[in-house]
C-alpha cells in the first residue's frame, strides 16, 4: 500500500486525508473491540498482535500505533507471508479466542476459500472486526519492456506466447487474479510467477526478474516516480486521483477489467452480549472510500 519512507514526501492534501482516514478507523476499531465482555475483562489486558499475510503491513502498523496510544498496551504487527495468506490465517485461527490476536484480512482469504485452497472456513472460523479501506491497483512493467500502453503490452504478449511473466503475491491473491484476468480478457498467455508477498513481487518487477505486476497503487506510484517501473493503467472504473496520468483498463479496451481489494481486521469469534457489527453501527463511524482513495 504505502512505503513509510514516502510519507514525508506526500502533498499536504493527501496527508490531511490520511489523518482523517486513520482517525476514522481508530474510532471504529475502538468501538468494536471494546464491546462486552471486553469491557468487563479490562480489554486489552495484554499486548495485541496483528498478523499480516502477503499484503503490505504498513496500514496495520499505522493503525496499530494509534491503538497502542489509546490502550496503553503494545500492538505488535507480525508478518506471516507465504502460502497465499494461509500461514497468517492459520496463526490467527489457532490463537486464543479472546480478541487479542487480529488478522489483517484481504480478498486473498476469501479467494483461497472459494478456490478450495484454504484449510479454514472464513465464515465459521473468523469474524469481522472493522473494515480498513479499499485498495486499488496499477499495472506496471519493467522499463526494459517495449510497451508504453496496454495495447502495446497485449500485442507484445501475443507475439511471445508464454514469453512474458506476471508477478503476484502468491496463488489465490488479488494480483494473481489480475494476471489471469488479463490472460482471459486479452487472449494472451502470460505466465504467472508467485512470490511470498506484494513487496517481493514488486521487487521482482523492479529487478527485471519478471516483466509485469498488478500492484497496490500507492506502492506502484513510488516506483513509477523513481523510474524503476513504468505504469500502464489502473484497475479502477475511473481514473485514480493518485495516478491521474494513467488510463484505466476500461479506457484501454477492457470494459469488465475493474478490480479493487479491501483491507479489514478479523479475529476468532468470541462470546459477547452484543455483536461487533451492532457496536460499530451505534458508533456511527463510516470509512470514506473517497478519503481512502486519495491515499491508495
Amino acid at each position: 500500500m504505502v512505503h513509510l519512507g514516502e510519507r514525508a514526501r506526500r502533498p499536504r492534501r493527501v496527508l490531511a486525508s490520511y489523518t482523517i482516514f486513520v482517525a476514522t478507523i481508530f474510532a471504529s476499531l475502538t468501538a468494536c473491540l471494546l464491546s462486552p465482555p471486553a469491557w468487563a475483562q479490562g480489554f486489552p489486558n495484554r499486548p495485541i498482535k496483528i498478523v499480516v499475510g502477503p499484503s503490505p503491513d504498513v496500514f496495520a502498523r499505522i493503525v496499530g500505533e494509534h491503538l497502542q496510544q489509546a490502550w496503553g498496551q503494545p500492538v505488535i504487527v507480525e508478518p506471516r507471508p507465504g502460502a497465499g495468506g494461509k500461514l497468517a490465517a492459520a496463526a490467527v485461527a489457532s490463537a486464543d479466542p479472546d480478541g487479542h490476536t487480529l488478522l489483517f484480512a484481504t480478498p486473498t482469504y476469501t479467494l483461497n476459500a472459494a478456490m478450495k485452497l484454504a484449510s479454514y472456513d472464513p465464515v465459521k472460523e473468523f469474524e469481522a472486526v472493522s473494515i480498513i479501506g479499499l485498495i486499488y491497483y496499477a499495472l506496471v512493467v519493467h522499463p526494459s519492456v517495449p510497451a508504453r500502453s496496454v495495447a502495446e503490452l497485449v500485442a507484445l504478449a501475443k507475439s511471445r506466447p508464454g514469453g512474458l511473466n506476471c508477478a503476484s503475491a502468491g496463488i489465490g491473491t488479488v494480483p494473481h487474479l489480475a494476471c489471469e484476468t488479463l490472460n482471459r480478457s486479452a487472449g494472451v498467455n502470460v505466465v504467472h510467477v508467485p512470490y511470498r508477498d506484494v513487496n517481493a513481487a514488486m521487487m521482482g518487477t523492479v529487478s527485471g526478474t519478471v516483466q509485469m505486476f498488478v500492484g497496490v497503487s500507492t506502492t506502484a506510484k513510488a516506483q513509477i516516480l523513481s523510474g524503476t517501473v513504468r505504469g500502464l493503467a489502473v484497475t479502477t472504473a475511473q481514473r485514480s486521483t493518485l495516478l491521474p496520468d494513467l488510463p484505466t483498463l476500461v479506457e484501454s479496451g477492457y470494459p469488465t477489467f475493474v478490480m479493487s481489494g479491501w483491507g479489514a481486521f478479523s479475529r476468532r469469534p468470541i462470546r459477547r452480549k452484543r455483536s461487533c457489527r451492532s457496536s460499530m453501527a451505534r458508533s456511527h463511524v463510516r470509512c470514506s472510500s473517497r478519503t481512502f482513495s486519495s491515499v491508495c
